[in-house]
């Protein structure tokens, strides 16, 4: 198994298709980027690695629902008895033209996709009406959002006027012998452990009847891994890193278990 780092000197990711050319035509042509794809699969440590790989300085924003245009743009606060204006993560990022990525976008409240959409077209411009400012965004300055789709199903959705601003790109979990690679990578865990928790993952995937929310992430795979590789018993492992993340219920917890118990 080939474990070396693709790009030594940048953050661990491994390629798993075209995302590196997507990623790099879409900053070299000035387009916003919409990342697709279950919890746990790479999309960060993706943009993480291509900032890195552009020289660019990266600002993340993990949204939820109570993020606000005000929290993205910025907000007076009153320093030493004056009034002062602080720039929020995303004006920030338009001003030192970073890679601005937005986790979760889908979570945002409307207010806040709608400050975003003059950034997602040939404006490349952001308005801070708190501070009666437009600003033009720096050249290095790249958008890229990600979100969920099975798990925002049914709940909350990015309307059809918002995705079509974006590049989309779909996430999905590696095959079992690029999972493996990462796995390995990541963590520099025993090969037969790796193995066992890539085949642990892929029967918990596989398990429909189950019902559960999320299915195991390659993110969960390397704590577990992390954690038998320091000494830790593998199936207490595989209860505290993968089971107790999945669930609550005891039953499946259960379950569960007994999977983990007839690969370890």
């Amino acid at each position: 198994m080939n474990t070396a780092n693709p790009a030594p000197d940048l953050p661990w990711y491994q390629p798993v298709g075209d995302e590196l050319a997507v990623f790099q035509a879409a900053y070299d042509n000035r387009l916003p980027l919409m990342l697709k794809g279950p919890t746990g699969c790479g999309k960060s440590r993706f943009v993480e690695h291509m900032a890195a790989r552009l020289g660019r300085p990266l600002v993340t924003i993990a949204c939820h629902d109570e993020t606000s245009a005000v929290d993205m743009l910025g907000r007076y606060l009153v320093v030493g008895g004056q009034t002062v204006w602080q720039d929020g993560p995303v004006t920030r990022a338009v001003r030192e033209g970073a890679i601005l990525y937005i986790d979760e976008i889908a979570e945002a409240r409307s207010d806040v996709v709608v400050v975003l959409h003059p950034l997602t077209d040939h404006r490349r411009r952001l308005i801070v009406d708190r501070h009666d400012e437009v600003l033009e965004a720096q050249p290095g300055f790249m958008l890229v959002v990600s979100f969920n789709p099975g798990y925002q199903r049914g709940l909350k959705e990015l309307k059809p006027s918002t995705r079509q601003r974006f590049v989309g790109l779909s996430f999905r979990y590696p095959a079992a012998d690029v999972e493996q690679t990462i796995v390995q990578g990541e963590t520099g865990a025993r090969p037969q452990v790796v193995r066992a928790l890539v085949a642990l993952a892929a029967k918990m995937r596989s398990l429909d009847t189950l019902g559960l929310a999320e299915v195991p992430s390659t993110r969960l795979l390397v704590d577990a891994a992390r954690l038998i590789d320091k000494g830790l018993d593998p199936r207490l492992a595989c209860r505290v890193a993968i089971i107790e993340p999945l669930t609550d219920d005891p039953e499946l917890a259960t379950a569960l278990q007994d999977v983990a118990n007839l690969v370890f």
